[in-house]
């Protein structure tokens, strides 16, 4: 199983991260790469661009270095009823949208309140996955949001860097990524790249989904066809 996917990554855009489009391009040729999602933080993040930014992601070129580029936006969800500080006008040209729980955007709350903020965003036409749900700050309830995802046809992220600065987050992942096997939900994984070198590295996430014999058919990251897909039917 070789992932050739990353939908989650960060440029220099996103105000603490360290690497250009063009150069997140060329390692991710090197590192196997042959599409990824660029998804810089909303404004709600400190140091993150402004909306017209991702008004203007057109003029990214669809193809750098053999490789090819989602423009989308890791949206910041700033309420529990799941509003994001990203308006629809600007996600619904995106390719690829997260919408991620942050303590800077938002305080931790109640496991209630948490889940209801994540099912929200995902009830959300645009979005398509949720960043890093297993975050052990913002406990949910996971069988609810699994379901949730499935309601909408929407995805269910494993994110490697969460592994790596989110401590305590290998049961919360590893129970995301059960529920999706017993209810048929698609994963997608996202190194969370901040800088270059970084792009495709999914040792952690790999570990953990070989361990539970996920099923190829929801790793959305094994196959450009078929997240191609997805790409088309979402635009239908």
């Amino acid at each position: 199983m070789k992932f050739v996917v990353d939908t989650h990554t960060h440029t220099i855009t996103s105000g603490h991260a360290y690497s250009t489009v063009q150069e997140m391009a060329v390692e991710a040729q090197k590192n196997g790469i042959k599409m990824f999602a660029v998804t810089d933080h909303g404004p709600a993040m400190k140091g993150a661009p402004y909306l017209y930014h991702f008004g203007n992601l057109g003029v990214i070129p669809k193809v750098l270095h053999g490789v090819r580029i989602l423009k989308g936006a890791e949206a910041n969800i700033i309420n529990y009823s799941g509003g994001l500080d990203i308006p629809d006008e600007y996600l619904k040209g995106l390719d690829f949208v997260i919408a991620g729980l942050h303590d800077i955007c938002i305080e931790p709350s109640s496991k209630e309140k948490n889940t209801n903020a994540l099912i929200n965003a995902l009830e959300n036409p645009y979005v398509d996955t949720v960043a890093h749900p297993g975050n052990p700050r913002y406990p949910v309830d996971i069988e609810k949001v699994v379901r949730a995802a499935y309601k909408n046809n929407k995805f269910i992220e494993l994110n490697n860097s969460s592994f790596i600065i989110r401590h305590g987050c290998e049961e919360n992942c590893r129970n995301f990524a059960l529920e999706c096997k017993k209810q048929g939900v698609r994963v997608v994984c996202g190194s969370d790249a901040h800088i270059s070198f970084d792009v495709g590295r999914f040792d952690r996430v790999y570990k953990l989904l070989e361990g539970l014999d996920m099923p190829r058919e929801l790793i959305m990251n094994i196959s450009v066809d078929d997240f191609n897909k997805y790409l088309e039917q979402k635009n239908k």
